[in-house]
């Protein structure tokens, strides 16, 4: 039995038992694309405010053909958590778009319907060809340029600083960093500075947001697949460990399945975002898994663990020593299953005193043998990361890397 423990310090490095590892995430992250193997589709609808927020703050969110769709839905996402009132709009003149990845989001409403609104703040998310549509759209034009000349903020990441906003003359006398072409290994960065404030903090009135991006053009008919990964969700699954997870598995080349528990294939997350896997559990049952990977969530984790398909998938996974793993909540699952006896995992605090003797404390990744665990959400780039290092090995996975501008271990 190989064991290799990644404990988590203040900075949040990795540290292998027989050696250091340490990989840092810069300030933010927003990867590339490639190309997937399936069809994972999102909605993102607006989840009920706290009734103890008063005014939240407006946030609008266009989306368009070729959106990079995990810059999306982190923003989504997060800003929702912050207590914003998130509006996803379509360019398009239909509300469900297809994503740079191929994943399908469905917006709130028409951008047509913003016009009249007043927005705290405008976001552009990146990708291309979704920034070119984005800044073809004349009618997001006119509200992004009215937002700036009311002073309110407005701002962009990839490839959409430059593509979008720059020819609507919006980046004059602008502190923006940018660097963009296209073409293999192309790296853009971007820096935007603006007064926000955007949570409950009276301190955040100057956000300096930096935002950097990789992208590796590849001709898809080359790509070939070799190892089948599932990942099942359900409803109140994590969507940023969901999405992020299948991300970088299939920027890695794996061929990832998204399988939902439920009766159906739309699932709703743990943050309103609806979720289309690609298929029922019940029709992968009889196939085999080079992994089999359990996403986070608390009220997802406790739905997955009722699937009695899963559990029967899980426990095959083990005795014919394949690997499986999980992320925040859901280890406590294969500790009931009994897929961590003699073994050493990690999890959200939360559950992590379920684990027993196995737990490991403070730690961003435990692998031990076939069993991969991860700590959480803030945690689930590195776990996939590992997850890649250990189906294709270090030099894959630093490229993956590097390409998520993440400063992989050069040994």
């Amino acid at each position: 039995m190989s064991l290799l423990l990644l404990p988590l310090p203040q900075l949040s490095p990795f540290t292998v038992v027989t050696s250091t590892l340490r990989l840092k995430p810069l300030s933010s992250l927003k990867p590339p694309r490639s190309t997937p193997n399936s069809t994972l589709s999102i909605s993102v609808s607006p989840p009920t405010t706290d009734s103890n927020v008063t005014t939240p703050k407006k946030v609008l969110l266009p989306i368009g053909f070729g959106t990079e769709e995990m810059e999306a839905v982190i923003l989504i996402h997060v800003l929702r958590r912050a207590g914003a009132n998130v509006t996803v709009a379509s360019v398009e003149p239909q509300l469900q778009i297809e994503a740079a990845g191929g994943t399908k989001l469905v917006a709130d409403t028409s951008i047509s319907n913003c016009y009249d609104q007043i927005f705290d703040l405008i976001a552009l998310p990146g990708g291309m060809p979704g920034s070119a549509r984005l800044r073809d759209c004349d009618v997001l034009k006119r509200i992004t340029c009215k937002q700036a000349e009311e002073n309110r903020l407005y701002g962009a990441i990839n490839a959409a600083p430059a593509v979008t906003l720059l020819p609507w003359g919006l980046l004059k006398r602008k502190k923006v960093i940018y660097f963009f072409s296209f073409g293999c290994c192309t790296l853009i960065s971007c820096m935007f500075e603006f007064t926000v404030s955007l949570t409950k903090s009276p301190n955040t009135d100057v956000l300096v947001l930096r935002c950097y991006f990789g992208k590796l053009i590849v001709n898809p008919n080359s790509i070939m697949f070799f190892f089948f990964v599932l990942i099942p969700i359900a409803h109140g699954s994590e969507e940023i460990e969901v999405v992020t997870l299948i991300d970088i598995l299939r920027r890695a080349k794996a061929n990832v399945i998204v399988a939902s528990v439920e009766k159906t294939l739309g699932v709703m997350a743990s943050q309103g975002t609806k979720i289309v896997a690609d298929k029922l559990i019940s029709d992968v049952k009889e196939s085999a898994h080079d992994l089999i990977i359990l996403p986070g969530g608390t009220a997802g984790a406790q739905r997955l663990s009722k699937s009695r398909i899963l559990k029967k998938l899980l426990k095959e996974q083990n005795s014919a020593g394949r690997i499986y793993g999980a992320v925040c909540s859901s280890p406590a699952i294969l500790h009931k299953q009994g897929l961590l006896k003699d073994k050493k995992a990690t999890a959200h605090p939360s559950v992590l005193d379920k684990l027993e003797d196995g737990a490991v404390n403070d730690a961003v990744v435990v692998i031990d043998g076939k069993l991969i665990t991860s700590a959480g959400l803030s945690t689930v780039t590195d776990f996939a990361l590992a997850i890649v290092g250990k189906l294709f090995g270090n030099g894959r996975a630093r490229s993956v890397a590097e390409g998520l501008v993440f400063a992989y271990p050069k040994k």
